[in-house]
């Protein structure tokens, strides 16, 4: 069979049933309340099983929106100089909205800060919608779409990599929706044959185009609706060209607008970013990653889904059309993933649209494949290994979701306490006025920090960026001892650089710098020789730090997590 026959538009055989109509039936709204609400709310206590956890990173956006949306521009701190050292325009703007309706960064909500609570909040509405619009697709197909819904969004709400980094502070949530409405709006299309009506492919492209400006990489669903378009006109490709340019179109109108943007207000065609990061083209080695992700749904999940997919590809029907139209942003999510460079946070953000694509094509083929399977002992062996691959899966989520309590991964509230909050105190002790702070944690640290705070990892200065894009790791050493000559400078064993940036070896550190506190190997925060006034005033200092070291750190670092809670508000010149 051709790939083209998995998609293309078909008349469903005699005997296959058809759906119910939308709306028709009195439990219409009966069943969108199970199909959104079920799996809202698995999510909802799955994710506060974490704590307030939110990722440092996303304080970088948060600080961001906090200048944008007080007048101050796109800069990181009051002062600074525009750099766009985020990748996440679409939901920096969020926040910024959020910012002027007095919602977010004003304060606290029932004792929790807002910056917490107003980000999970958005993240928990972002996936409700999702589940919304999977219960509109499964209209379309099914009997049961309450049912299906709710399952595959179950599904999606137990797996740790989609609970956690939808609920980070970071754009996760909002991307996931984008994608997953890109590709029910297509498979809708498909299905009801009017795939190449001008407004869906406006629609597909203007998703697109959002999910791009949500998060690079979404630029490549750029490709799902001419590819579907193409698949599913495959004998008349000439129909199909018109519809995939006008939604190329509409992908490229908010892309561009914000591209000029960036021209004007950066000068440079890359966020920061980018260039820190150094994303370079995928290899043969990288092409193998997503079986990563194979291993962390379980082996045996993914072989039923993708048994139960085979055989529904075999017979032309609804469902068929579905899935095979879903297969392809359920493709570009996979090639993403394997195409973006490793990330170091742990439990695979980058593969955030997967699980809910990948779960609603496996709970639909697997609900069709049932529906065909007449014999009894079939029925009773495939009960088995779906329950054998439940717990399986169950198992390893459970260990992976424990893991990530036990150690979370740079958590906002923790950086800005123990790095930002710290380095502020250090400060005043030794009567640093107007100092500069040099570290990686750009956070917590740019929402807490008086200090001018300069990003050794680059995500957020240009100069570092432009040095780890080159791989220059002496221009790294010569900005940090010569040009930018920080009053304080942090580094840790965790940061990828620490080691082979040379800057621990480098003898201008101790040519320049005292020590203040080292609690482990390659690890440690130094002051400036000449911002020390006095010997008292530095045993005052190493004193501040291994008391903040013992009353905050250790307790995290074995488990307690009530030590790092964010307070009401985070403000530069706080001290902890």
């Amino acid at each position: 069979m051709s790939a083209a026959g998995t998609v293309r538009d078909e008349a469903p055989p005699a005997g296959t049933p058809s759906p119910a109509p939308a709306g028709t039936t009195p439990r219409s709204g009966g069943d969108l309340a199970v199909a959104i609400g079920i799996p809202t709310l698995v999510l909802a206590v799955h994710s506060a099983s974490y704590g307030p956890y939110i990722e440092d990173d996303a304080g970088i956006t948060f600080a961001y929106a906090r200048s944008i949306a007080t007048g101050l521009g796109p800069v990181l701190q009051a002062g600074a100089a525009p750099v766009e050292g985020y990748s996440n325009p679409l939901w920096l703007g969020v926040l910024v909205l959020g910012h002027w309706l007095g919602l977010f960064d004003h304060g606290a909500w029932f004792g929790l800060a807002d910056v917490v609570l107003f980000p999970k909040l958005v993240a928990l509405a972002c996936a409700a919608t999702m589940f919304g619009v999977l219960f509109g697709l499964a209209r379309t197909v099914s009997r049961r779409p309450a049912v299906l819904t709710a399952v595959a969004g179950t599904i999606t709400a137990l797996v740790p990599s989609f609970a956690i980094w939808t609920t980070s502070g970071l754009e996760n949530g909002l991307y996931a929706l984008l994608v997953v409405a890109l590709a029910a709006t297509v498979a809708r299309a498909a299905v009801e044959g009017r795939l190449l009506a001008s407004l869906v492919a406006v629609t597909a492209g203007a998703l697109a185009g959002l999910a791009a400006l949500t998060r690079p990489d979404g630029l490549l669903y750029l490709a799902a609706y001419p590819v579907v378009a193409a698949l599913v006109h495959s004998g008349d490709p000439q129909r199909a060209l018109v519809p995939a340019l006008r939604s190329v179109g509409a992908a490229l109108v908010p892309v561009g607008t914000y591209l000029v943007w960036r021209l004007l207000t950066f000068g440079d065609w890359l966020p920061t970013t980018a260039r820190a990061k150094r994303q370079a083209l995928p290899g043969p080695a990288d092409l193998a990653r997503p079986g990563e992700l194979v291993s962390y749904a379980g082996w045996l999940a993914v072989a039923l889904a993708v048994v139960a997919v085979a055989l529904v590809l075999t017979r032309p029907s609804r469902v068929r059309t579905v899935v095979g139209v879903l297969l392809v942003p359920l493709g570009i999510a996979l090639t993403a993933f394997a195409a973006l460079s490793p990330d170091w946070m742990e439990q695979y953000r980058f593969a955030t649209p997967v699980w809910p694509l990948g779960a609603f094509v496996g709970v639909l083929a697997a609900g069709e494949a049932w529906r065909r399977c007449r014999s009894r002992r079939s029925r009773v062996l495939a009960l088995v290994a779906v329950a054998l691959a439940v717990l399986s899966s169950g198992a390893a989520w459970f260990d992976a979701a424990a893991s990530f309590r036990r150690d979370p991964t740079a958590p906002l509230c923790f950086v800005a306490t123990t790095v930002g909050e710290r380095t502020n105190a250090y400060a005043d002790i030794l009567g640093v006025r107007d100092g500069s702070f040099l570290t990686v944690d750009g956070g917590g640290t740019a929402l807490t920090s008086r200090l001018r705070f300069v990003d050794l990892s680059g995500l957020t200065d240009a100069r570092y960026a432009d040095a780890w894009q080159r791989g220059d790791t002496q221009r790294i050493r010569d900005l940090t001892f010569e040009t930018v000559r920080p009053t304080f400078f942090k580094i840790d064993a965790g940061w990828s650089g620490t080691v082979s940036s040379g800057l621990l070896t480098d003898p201008r550190l101790d040519r320049d710098y005292v020590l203040l506190i080292s609690p482990w190997v390659n690890t440690g925060t130094w002051v400036r020789r000449d911002a020390v006034p006095d010997a008292q005033a530095l045993a005052t200092a190493r004193s501040h730090a291994t008391a903040g070291y013992t009353a905050f750190d250790v307790p995290f670092l074995t488990g307690d997590r009530s030590a790092w809670l964010c307070g009401p508000v985070l403000r530069p010149g706080a001290t902890s």
